[in-house]
């Protein structure tokens, strides 16, 4: 997934002298911290890091508080959704206005009927939701699936995202790839329309 990335970064992290004594599980509990939360140095969410100390000898700070810092060099794995695009994720809840998702497990994602393409429509068979494709009737969307969508925007605090069906190129994973050549060749017809 391309909002995934690797990145290298060189850190300080502060360590009280009561934890001199195991100053690696003290450094592993500081980056910690930094996991799934949006970081606006990174301008991303901290996934997961692997982290080498650089030097063995820490400097003290001089001040009210004597901590010490110690030098690291991490490899951060970091998640960067910005507006227009694409994430994947799986579909945990459908209503007639809205589709709700999960992306990576951990951030929530909803689709908001003004954002659903006009194609889609709501139905409720047999106690079972899903939004069916007019135009392509085995383009289905159903809770337990996983979707592509668009990105509108992040609420940043809360790892939120809002996100769009309208580009062509959305909609159900499976059925996408089955039929990937059939939406290339829509969108350039289309294109050539409007023109």
């Amino acid at each position: 997934m391309e909002r995934l990335k690797v990145s290298d970064a060189n850190l300080v992290v502060y360590v009280h002298p009561s934890k001199s004594r195991r100053v690696s599980q003290a450094i592993l509990r500081e980056l910690s911290s930094l996991l799934l939360k949006f970081h606006e140095v990174f301008d991303a969410v901290v996934l997961a890091y692997d982290v080498e100390i650089v030097d063995k000898i820490a400097k003290n700070l001089p001040g009210l508080h004597p901590y010490f810092g110690v030098r690291l060099n991490a490899k951060l794995l970091l998640f960067s959704p910005k507006p227009n695009m694409l994430l994947e994720g799986k579909v945990v809840k459908l209503t007639q206005e809205s589709i709700h998702i999960i992306v990576l497990g951990f951030a929530s994602a909803v689709i908001i009927g003004e954002d659903i393409r006009e194609d889609f429509r709501y139905k409720n068979k047999n106690g079972k939701e899903l939004y069916c494709s007019r135009s392509q009737k085995h383009h289905l969307i159903k809770v337990g699936m996983m979707i592509r969508f668009m990105v509108k925007s992040l609420d940043e605090e809360i790892l939120h995202i809002s996100g769009s069906l309208l580009p062509a190129h959305t909609g159900s994973i499976s059925w996408l790839d089955k039929n990937s050549t059939e939406i290339s060749t829509t969108d350039s017809v289309g294109a050539v329309e409007r023109e």
